[in-house]
Parts: C-alpha cells; structure tokens; sequence
C-alpha cells in the first residue's frame, strides 16, 4: 500500500483538500503502477517549517511502497506531486521536499 504523507506550513483552511487527495491518490497510483484502492493520502497543514532558513510556503512529504519504486519512478512522482502542490497550495516546487521508502514486504 503506498502511502503519501504531506506536511505543509501552509493553512489549510478554505482550502479544498479534497481536490488535493484525489488528484494525489490518482497520481501515485498511476505512476507506481497500483490499484487506487491501495494508495493512502495524509495532508496536514500549518505545520511549523522552516526551509533554507525562511518560513515562507514549503512542504515536505514521504512516500512509502511496498515495491513500485525506482529512481525513474521517484522522478516522475516528485515532479507530479510537488505540480499538485504549486497549482493547489501555492508552494514553489523549490520548497517542496520528497523522500522515499521503499520497503519490504513482512510475512
């Protein structure tokens, strides 16, 4: 199940987060090749960052998948989810911050 989790100093408030998860779900699902029934979204908003020494607008996110990821791929989603983030939240994609974990399956 991959699971993006998004943290942004950014107020949520009138802001419509619903857009945000579906556009988010339908990319990571599309990208990493996985049923949209599998992909877990958490956005959380005004969340105390600092980037490069300002507060300005930024973001941080982790994606974690069982499988699916590659650099390759961890390109494309960072491209696609810090777009989703500029157009929706109004953070430059130059404050935008992905990590991935790729991660085994347990038994």
């Amino acid at each position: 199940m991959p699971c993006l989790n998004l943290s942004t100093n950014v107020n949520l408030d009138g802001v419509d987060t619903s857009s945000i998860l579906s556009e988010a779900t339908s990319t990571v699902a599309t990208i990493i090749g996985k049923p949209e029934s599998y992909v877990m979204i958490v956005l959380k908003g005004s969340v105390p960052i600092s980037f490069g020494g300002t507060e300005q607008p930024a973001a941080y996110g982790e994606l974690v998948s069982i499988g699916g990821l590659n650099p390759d791929v961890n390109k494309k989603l960072s491209a696609a989810i810090s777009a989703i983030i500029e157009t929706k939240l109004s953070v430059p994609k130059s404050r935008f911050f992905l990590k991935f974990y790729d991660t085994k399956a347990s038994v």
